[in-house]
């Protein structure tokens, strides 16, 4: 009788002293030394005297001292079922996205609506089943590494990022090499281009196109390869030129130091992860044209207070200087030709 419940099915330990207590009740008319039965059984009296008092109350039923659920009455913090539908059907919409992004994206798309902590969200979601546990990836500090990445980056359009990333084949077996631009304080993807060669004959067309529409950064970062830099006197290209002569810094990372442009290096790796591999070209630049919104968009960033890059980015004050269009001889009576201090000449 000395042994602890612990120890033993404690449903049964429960009727067995239920029962013994009974059998003592009559035996003594009435009066049991609950505390001598406890110390028999090894429970304390406060556990003794509640399985009695239940036993009793439910008419000496021996079901009322099974175990009972802990599971409280009322929970008034508990998630409602049509706020965790939401959560879910946000999290199917961004399968990707963490729980503090989500929170973050419903934020934006329900104001005034008051939305669980990130942590309920990741409790609900890993309820659903809808939670991959990853790899923990171990750190490694980077030897020799910059210790402030942008330190002049206090404003939009203050440094612009650019590189390829990793190609891949589309499913007709074209080799796409996606050609990205991104603001660095805003995190604002500004191209995100197809193209069939990492070169420059791809790149002008590109970088024209994004001048025109957002204007002119103070500077633009990039790797030391091809068409960014070459081997040549100052390291230039005919693009870098091109750079400098609109009056752009060119900032270059050192080799094997991606870290140093560590923010498009993070924006890569959504990319790849968001986006897949199309039937062609075509179908692949609609898919980034897609990716691209949804990022500007959309997607809340934890450095901008969880919001997306277009409640941050401005486009610059700096236009860009195009050259005048000649006019067409069809359409002047005299045609004349613009020198290079902007006079015609009849």
């Amino acid at each position: 009788w000395g042994m602890p419940w612990s120890e033993t099915d404690m449903s049964k330990e429960r009727v067995r002293f239920v029962l013994e207590w009974e059998k003592r009740w009559n035996e003594g008319e009435g009066v049991v030394n609950v505390s001598e039965l406890c110390r028999e059984f090894g429970i304390s009296r406060e556990c003794g005297h509640k399985h009695v008092r239940r036993y009793v109350e439910a008419g000496r039923d021996l079901g009322a001292v099974e175990e009972r659920s802990r599971r409280p009455r009322t929970s008034p913090t508990a998630m409602e079922e049509e706020m965790q539908d939401l959560v879910v059907a946000a999290r199917k919409a961004h399968p990707k996205w963490g729980p503090v992004k989500l929170r973050g994206w419903l934020k934006g798309r329900y104001p005034g609506e008051a939305f669980p902590s990130a942590s309920a969200m990741a409790a609900l979601l890993k309820r659903r089943g809808l939670v991959r546990v990853a790899k923990r990836r171990r750190g490694v500090a980077p030897v020799g590494g910059v210790t402030a990445q942008f330190p002049e980056c206090v404003a939009p359009n203050n440094v612009w990022c650019v590189d390829f990333k990793g190609w891949f084949l589309t499913d007709d077996g074209v080799r796409c090499y996606p050609l990205t631009i991104t603001d660095a304080y805003s995190r604002f993807v500004l191209r995100c281009e197809c193209m069939l060669a990492p070169d420059g004959k791809g790149v002008f067309p590109a970088f024209d196109s994004v001048f025109r529409e957002f204007g002119l950064p103070d500077g633009i970062r990039s790797d030391g390869g091809p068409p960014f830099a070459s081997t040549g006197a100052a390291c230039l290209t005919r693009l870098s030129v091109w750079w400098l002569q609109l009056g752009l810094r060119v900032e270059r990372i050192a080799p094997g130091k991606p870290q140093q442009n560590g923010r498009h290096e993070r924006m890569h790796r959504t990319l790849k992860l968001e986006t897949e591999p199309q039937a062609h070209l075509r179908a692949q630049q609609r898919t980034f044209d897609l990716w691209r919104r949804e990022f500007n968009e959309e997607r809340p960033h934890a450095a901008l207070g969880n919001r997306p890059p277009v409640q941050v980015y401005q486009p610059a004050s700096r236009r860009y200087p195009r050259p005048l269009l000649h006019p067409e001889p069809s359409e002047w009576s005299h045609a004349a030709r613009v020198d290079n201090d902007g006079f015609i000449r009849f």
